[in-house]
């Protein structure tokens, strides 16, 4: 249960920070917009882990989280769009609207944290699961 809560906790960290990133609004319009719609998803799915503990919310966060990480490595990159490079650089050690390339990196790490405990959660209840059905079947 502690895993679980770990995992609900986490999320829901991301989510809010994810939420003050946007109440900043020192992004651009469509990442506000995206930043929106992954809080709109990343918390039913909290929820669900907090009280249910449900294998598809699970997926869904490390699926979200591992796309999450993987847009912030290619906005640090530079790859992103214009205006937004949290690359680190001779000249400033800031990105746009102050954001420190340490700042991108732990937010890299947070998501990849949340991809890994829902992973380690989904396959810690795999492994329940398999025991249950073979209790079950050696009791019968």
């Amino acid at each position: 249960m502690l895993h679980a809560r770990m995992c609900a906790a986490v999320t829901a960290g991301s989510c809010l920070f994810h939420v003050w990133l946007v109440a900043e609004n020192q992004h651009a319009l469509w990442l506000n917009a995206l930043m929106v719609a992954m809080v709109a998803v990343c918390l039913p799915c909290t929820v669900h882990i907090w009280r249910h503990l449900r294998v598809g919310a699970l997926q869904r966060v490390m699926a979200g989280a591992l796309a999450m990480a993987l847009l912030h490595a290619f906005l640090f990159l530079g790859a992103g769009a214009a205006g937004h490079n949290h690359a680190p650089s001779v000249a400033a050690a800031t990105g746009p609207g102050g954001h420190s390339a340490a700042m991108s990196l732990g937010v890299i790490g947070l998501e990849l944290t949340t991809a890994l405990l829902a992973a380690t959660l989904v396959a810690r209840l795999r492994i329940r699961r398999r025991r249950a059905s073979a209790f079950s079947a050696v009791a019968a």
